[in-house]
């Protein structure tokens, strides 16, 4: 295969992102011309010309699976391996851009890998990866993960999985092959964690340490925590389903085109606030 120079890369597992992608696409459009690979499964063949009307839009299949969650998951550990690019941005297809992020690309001469970090970025914090209530879990969240097999320790981070850039190197290989062994961990401990691949990622970095740039919230703000972030300077990558986005972020992406498909999507495509598989 051979390795162009940058391009973006995303995923669709189900009917229910595809407004979103939809607009994310034409949100990567207004400011990046690079190829944008699609890794894409459980969306109708008749549905693809949609997304081919945007330029340089590339299809590749999704490693399959019955479950929802679990795709999405194991689309994820696959990125490094589709990507076609010696410089790579994934972003989750709920993410709209709001300028151009050039400044990452060009940070990739440097660093194997570029992120942000979660909401709450302390590992002994996080709840969220386990089963169980809050108040329950706080107390045995890094010794539960510990136990399972994950080498995290009490200054491990935990990062958002939706902006992800990486180039190709020994080193991202070796981190991304790192992140689906300690995937399957978090995959055979079901009882105890839930289905997220955080967990797993930050146990990857962990054990790899590549060269990492840790990016502002600037570069993955989730609407709903808003009162949780100090923002300096503007909002470069807003994530959030399209239903949420203020109009300014809207606005973005309004055209002819998606203005139809909206409509289109109004009769014909589930619900993106009732998808269930959000709430897993």
């Amino acid at each position: 295969m051979a390795v162009t120079n940058r391009g973006f890369i995303t995923i669709l597992t189900g009917i229910y992102s595809f407004q979103d992608c939809i607009h994310f696409l034409a949100a990567v459009r207004k400011f990046h011309q690079e190829p944008i690979i699609i890794l894409i499964d459980k969306v109708p063949f008749i549905l693809y010309p949609l997304l081919k009307s945007f330029k340089n839009v590339i299809l590749k299949p999704a490693p399959a699976n019955k479950n929802p969650v679990l795709a999405s998951r194991e689309a994820k550990l696959a990125l490094y391996a589709n990507s076609e690019f010696a410089q790579t941005i994934y972003l989750d297809s709920d993410i709209c851009l709001l300028s151009n992020i050039n400044d990452v690309f060009d940070d990739l001469e440097k660093y194997d890998l570029l992120l942000t970090e979660d909401v709450q970025p302390k590992i002994i914090k996080a709840t969220n990866l386990l089963r169980g209530k809050q108040a329950e879990t706080l107390s045995v969240v890094l010794p539960t993960l510990q136990a399972v097999g994950l080498p995290l320790e009490e200054d491990s981070i935990q990062y958002n999985g939706g902006f992800i850039a990486f180039r190709k190197s020994e080193t991202s290989q070796k981190l991304f092959a790192e992140f689906r062994q300690f995937f399957e961990i978090v995959k055979n401990n079901q009882e105890k964690l839930l289905l997220k691949d955080q967990g797993a990622f930050a146990a990857a970095i962990a054990s790899v340490k590549p060269k990492l740039k840790v990016l502002p919230p600037n570069y993955n703000y989730l609407s709903k925590w808003q009162d949780a972030y100090k923002i300096d300077g503007e909002i470069k990558v807003l994530h959030c389903t399209y239903p949420y986005r203020p109009q300014y972020a809207k606005d973005v992406t309004r055209s002819l085109y998606t203005k139809i498909v909206d409509k289109i999507a109004q009769i014909f495509l589930p619900n993106q606030i009732t998808n269930p598989w959000r709430t897993k």
